[in-house]
Parts: structure tokens; C-alpha cells; sequence
């Protein structure tokens, strides 16, 4: 907590917030002022308003040289994020590490769309393959009651975050994390019994893209999980039949995909074995996720 004093070294909360702000638009920061703000209430422990509504309150040193080493890394392009060291998404705040992806508005997409394939399933199991620091599976499920899930990914940091984020959360029992190349950690009696779900979020920028990307992401996202060094699409070739094999008689497949990619993912789905093919756009109005179903066979026939 601050205190207020009549003695001034240029640590108060609005001198601090000026210098702040100065520093990363003179580093060309974008949103340079909100920035300044939730890096300058996390150092000072104190709620954001307060720095508008008391701004002569003086800030101890300890902290204010907190504060100004965020505003150090943030002037290096170093995310907001990655600086708290934590990242809001859904309905829920979830921890980062080096091995994940900061999870970013445009994944709430595939979330709100598998809560809306499942909401009426009897206590459904979900799969996601890549999973990071869990926050789709994890915000999937909060919102599905008797629902369980099961993540993978590749990165023992990345799976270890995982954990942590479902034990934060008290999700434990729900949704277990493991080290995986895709789904080879499943057991032949997992793989029998399928799932109602299965979910990506895979790397998806092409390497020429990755060039036009922002130093955010180029420098502090891990590489491995934005690109594939190649066309963005090797990944759902082999991601597509991987689903198709895991998924339920009836169940779905939702991919996460980069800008112009639904034609070519929704083929690969349709070749697998997949019917049905939709997409979702996110807030911005670009398409941002796949989905396909399953059919539910019997002798004869075939049903949706």
C-alpha cells in the first residue's frame, strides 16, 4: 500500500504514471498509457483507479524501481503478459511460461464454440492436442459441469504450466495434462473409448509470415508453436486423421486456423472422414476456426 506525504522524489503514483507512459511512446508502444497503468498498480499494489484518483500518493522505493524495470522490459516490445507473468482469457487469469503461447481474444472463439457443441452432452470428454498453457480445455470445461478432458502437448514447461493452471483454478479432477507428440500418450483404453471433443489450437503461420509478425510475438512467443517453417499446414495434415481416430461416433473437431486456411482444413477434415464442415469467425470478422462432426453409424446406414 502507498502512503501519502507532503515530500516528493518523483515516486509518487502520477509521476511514476507520466514517466511510464513517456517511456514506451517514445519506444513506439501501442496503448502506451494502459500499459503504464496495470504494470504501475501490479508494482505498487494498488487497484488502477487509484492512480487517476490519488496521484500524489508517494510509492515506495522498492517498488517504484519495480515499476520501472516493467517499463524497461516493456519498451523492449517484452508483452505485458509475459511481464506479469500471467494473462486474463475467458473467464479465468492463467499462468505463462517460456514453453506456451500467451493466450490471445481470438482463441475465445474455439472456447464459446465447443461449449456450444457440448453444453447439452452428459458429462462429455474432451481432448486437446497442443494444449499449452491449458486455457482452452480448462475454460472449456468450467463452463460444461460433469464434463473431463485430457490435454497434450509436446513441452514438459509447457504441460507443467498446465497443471499448475488447473490446480489454480481446482480443476485437478477434471482435466488431466501430459507429455505428448500429439495423441501418443493416450492408452489403447482411451483411444477405444474416444472422445466427444477433439481440439487444436496447432502452429499455423507460415514462415514467410512470421517475418510481418509484431516483436511481441516473434521474440517472446515460443517459434515451435506459431510456425512450421513451411506452408502453416503441416500440422492438420497430420492432426486431421488423428482426430477422426479419436473422436466419438457423433462427436466433433474444432481447429483454431490462421487467416485464408478453412478451404484447405475443411478439405483435410472431409478426407479423414469428417462431414458436416463449418466455420466461425472471430470479433475481428476473420474466419478462425474449423469444425466438422463424426457420423453415428448402424448396420446400413449412416445418421448425423
Amino acid at each position: 500500500m502507498v502512503a501519502s506525504t507532503s515530500q516528493h522524489d518523483g515516486s509518487t503514483l502520477g509521476a511514476l504514471m507520466a514517466d511510464g507512459v513517456s517511456a514506451l511512446n517514445a519506444a513506439g508502444i501501442e496503448n502506451a498509457r494502459m500499459d503504464a497503468r496495470i504494470l504501475l498498480a501490479r508494482a505498487a499494489g494498488v487497484d488502477g483507479g487509484r492512480i487517476s484518483a490519488w496521484p500524489e500518493d508517494d510509492v515506495a522505493p522498492e517498488k517504484a524501481t519495480a515499476f520501472r524495470d516493467m517499463i524497461a522490459r516493456r519498451a523492449r516490445h517484452e508483452p505485458v503478459g509475459r511481464i506479469l507473468g500471467e494473462r486474463d482469457f475467458w473467464r479465468h487469469t492463467f499462468k505463462l511460461a517460456p514453453d506456451t503461447l500467451e493466450p490471445r481474444p481470438d482463441s475465445e472463439t474455439l472456447v464459446e464454440w465447443a461449449i456450444d457443441f457440448l453444453e447439452d452432452a452428459d458429462a462429455p470428454r474432451i481432448l486437446d492436442l497442443g494444449t499449452g498453457t491449458g486455457c482452452l480445455l480448462l475454460s472449456a470445461l468450467g463452463d460444461l459441469p460433469g464434463a473431463t478432458g485430457i490435454g497434450l502437448d509436446i513441452s514438459e514447461g509447457a504441460v507443467d504450466c498446465a497443471r499448475e493452471n488447473a490446480r489454480a483454478l481446482d480443476m485437478t479432477e477434471q482435466a488431466e495434462f501430459r507429455v505428448s507428440d500429439w495423441a501418443r500418450a493416450l492408452s489403447d483404453g482411451e483411444r477405444a473409448e474416444g472422445f466427444d471433443l477433439v481440439m487444436s489450437n496447432p502452429p499455423y503461420i507460415t514462415r514467410d509470415e512470421m517475418d510481418m509478425l509484431s516483436p511481441e510475438v516473434q521474440k517472446f512467443d515460443p517459434r515451435r508453436a506459431l510456425t512450421d517453417e513451411g506452408d502453416g499446414l503441416a500440422a492438420y495434415r497430420i492432426l486431421a486423421q488423428v482426430a477422426f481416430d479419436l473422436t466419438k461416433p457423433a462427436g466433433f473437431v474444432i481447429f483454431e486456423i490462421g487467416r485464408g486456411q478453412e478451404n484447405d482444413v475443411g478439405r483435410m477434415l472431409v478426407e479423414a472422414g469428417f462431414v458436416g464442415v463449418e466455420h466461425r469467425e472471430d470479433l475481428g470478422g476473420i474466419v478462425r476456426c474449423v469444425a466438422a462432426k463424426k457420423t453415428r453409424c448402424s448396420v446400413g446406414r449412416c445418421v448425423m
